[in-house]
């Protein structure tokens, strides 16, 4: 036998480790962004870094962002996740928002990242991921 069942042994174990590199190092770049990155990056100008409403943008709206650590508190104490994902993704206006000023983040959230054959995914998860932070902030 060439090499005999320790080389072979050794090169698998080399060709496995290099095959693992390869997969984490593209895991890696496409790993989707933190809710609490997805908010600062589109929610804090307006709704405030922590929630309150008072962001750089607020005094330039026509109505004062909400608090967004208030969500449950102004519904009986229930954070309702559809309904927050729908505001997020556009599919649900809501009058706190006027003539719509809060963008419809779903469509931003896909023309920034379309993946082959998944429409709608992105939109879904980044609504998803925002939702969960939003609920993390929540206050009594």
């Amino acid at each position: 036998m060439i090499g005999g069942p320790t080389r072979i042994t050794q090169g698998i174990a080399v060709l496995a480790f290099a095959v693992s590199l390869i997969l984490v190092s593209c895991g890696s770049a496409s790993e989707p962004p933190t809710g609490q990155a997805l908010y600062r990056r589109y929610c804090a100008s307006c709704h405030g870094e922590s929630g309150d409403g008072n962001g750089s943008l607020a005094a330039s709206l026509r109505r004062f962002p909400s608090d967004l650590r208030l969500i449950a508190k102004r519904h009986d104490g229930r954070f309702d996740e559809a309904y927050v994902m729908h505001i997020i993704d556009g599919r649900l206006a809501v009058a706190e928002h006027g003539t719509r000023e809060m963008p419809v983040w779903g469509a931003v959230f896909e023309s920034e990242h379309r993946p082959e054959g998944y429409p709608g995914y992105i939109s879904l998860l980044h609504a998803r991921a925002l939702t969960d932070y939003l609920r993390s902030i929540q206050q009594e």
